[in-house]
Parts: structure tokens; sequence; C-alpha cells
């Protein structure tokens, strides 16, 4: 290793500026994206995606819930490979599905078509999206909300309200400080000789931080593999209470608020890990 690769390994190791970005794409790394899909497909993870009974009770409650009619319009954010959207496809609603991991979408796009689904995939980051009056319900589930800045989460608030019909509603969750409660700001490394990370050799750097006085937590994982290449993936998390994200989605214009543990709809409370909201325009 030369001595180059020591001075950026030390710079990465450094607690960085609140959502400063990775050196590169997560979604679409060619290794990692093969480990985010496998979990994503498998029932009894709750990783990637959450269990599989949980996602079916998810749908369930939020047909019930929202009161949408078949054959309306669904807008989901951040849908993977199509867990939700199968399934609400199937319920006989018209599902559109974005998501930034190229590999999920491509999956999703075959699976519509062996089981002759109607979906309509997008791979395309959400924060680009240009629709007008056209969804009757918006979801963005498993806590994906915050990964965003204040800027990004203002902007994509803004193009979810624009893309939803009057009266229509989103339906997201965020994580509440209760997820973070025994949490420590703490370093550690480890040598795999394959694994999540990389296909070969590698050492990996683990910093997790949280950034107390912005609610924000910090999962930054610094790559080194033995082709000596370096790459920084940092992993987000702005974690919400009620009163926050109620101020949040009221400047931007929602109203009629709603409040659940999770997207199954249990009761609030404040132990809670997770905080499901529901609002409409």
């Amino acid at each position: 290793m030369n001595k180059i690769n020591f001075q950026i390994l030390y710079e990465y190791n450094r607690i960085p500026a609140i959502f400063e970005k990775s050196t590169t794409s997560l979604w679409d790394d060619e290794h990692i994206s093969k480990g985010m899909l496998e979990a994503h497909l498998d029932p009894d993870c709750d990783a990637a995606s959450r269990k599989h009974d949980f996602i079916d009770a998810s749908v369930q409650w939020i047909c019930d819930q929202t009161g949408i009619s078949k054959g309306q319009k669904i807008l989901d954010l951040g849908c993977g490979p199509g867990l939700y959207a199968e399934r609400f496809t199937k319920q006989k609603y018209k599902v559109t599905g974005i998501d930034f991991s190229k590999r999920s979408i491509q999956y999703a796009k075959e699976q519509a078509l062996i089981k002759n689904l109607n979906i309509e995939y997008l791979y395309q980051d959400y924060l680009t999206i240009n629709f007008e009056n056209e969804f009757d319900l918006a979801i963005m589930i498993y806590c994906d909300f915050g990964v965003l800045s204040n800027e990004d989460r203002d902007l994509l608030l803004q193009k979810i309200y624009e893309a939803l019909k009057p009266g229509g509603k989103l339906i997201f969750d965020v994580f509440t400080p209760a997820k973070y409660t025994n949490y420590k700001s703490e370093k550690s490394w480890e040598y795999q000789e394959t694994g999540y990370w990389r296909p070969n050799p590698y050492i990996c750097m683990h910093l997790q931080h949280i950034y107390h006085n912005e609610n924000i937590h910090l999962e930054q994982v610094v790559v080194l593999d033995s082709n000596e290449k370096i790459e920084v993936y940092r992993l987000w998390d702005h974690f919400y209470i009620m009163k926050t994200i109620s101020e949040v989605l009221k400047k931007a214009g929602f109203k009629d608020l709603g409040f659940y543990s999770d997207v199954s709809g249990k009761k609030y409370c404040n132990l809670s890990e997770t905080l499901c909201v529901i609002a409409q325009k």
C-alpha cells in the first residue's frame, strides 16, 4: 500500500459534514447491487425490504386506510424490485414504480412480464420526477425519506404534492429517536476475503456517528480492495419526531395528517422506532 492511500484513508476516517456525498453510487455497484437484490427477495430478511409477511399486511392496511378505489393510480417511490407494486397491481390498482437501482428495476420489469402484470417501472432519481395531478396515492416505504438532506426532502415533497391529484394522499415512514437510543459514535475495521462490499479481498473501515443537534445518524463505510482502490459509502438517516415532521409537511402544503407506529397501522407510541405518516394534498 502506498503513502497516498494512507493519506486518503486518514481523510476518509474523519467525521464528515452532514449529508456529504459518497464517492460513488451504492445502488448500481455491480457487486453490491447483487447483495441488495438478494436481501430484497429474502422473505424472512428485514434489511433492504421488510419481511414479506409484513409487506402483505402493509398493502392491505394501506388499501383499507386510504379508501382508494380499484383502478386508481399509485406512485411507488423507491420501489426496489417491485414487492409493493406487484401486490397493489394484483389488487387492481395502476402502479408506477420508480427506483435508482438499475438491477432492481430490471428484475422488476422481468417479473412483471413473467407474471403478466401491467406495471410501469422507471429507472430514475425520484428527485427528478415531473408528474402533475396524476396519482391518487404516493408511497415511500422503509424510511427512505430520512436519507434526504433538508433541501432534497423539501424538493421531493414539492414534486410529490404536484404529482398527486387534489385530495390525493402520501404515505411514508421515518425512523424516530427511539431507533438510536443505545447508539454511540464508534469506529471499527475488518478484513474479508470476499463479502457484501467486494467479491475480492478488502479492508473495511466503519464509522458510526450521531449528530445529536440535527437528529441525524451516519453509517460510513470506507472500502479498500486488493487493487488498492478506495471508495467511501455514506448512509445517512435523518430521524424525526411527530412535531418536526408535521411542520415539514404543512410547509409543503399537506394537511389532515395521521400518525402510526408502522405502515401496517399499529397505534403510535413514543417507544416506537418508526413513525408512519399519512398526509393529504
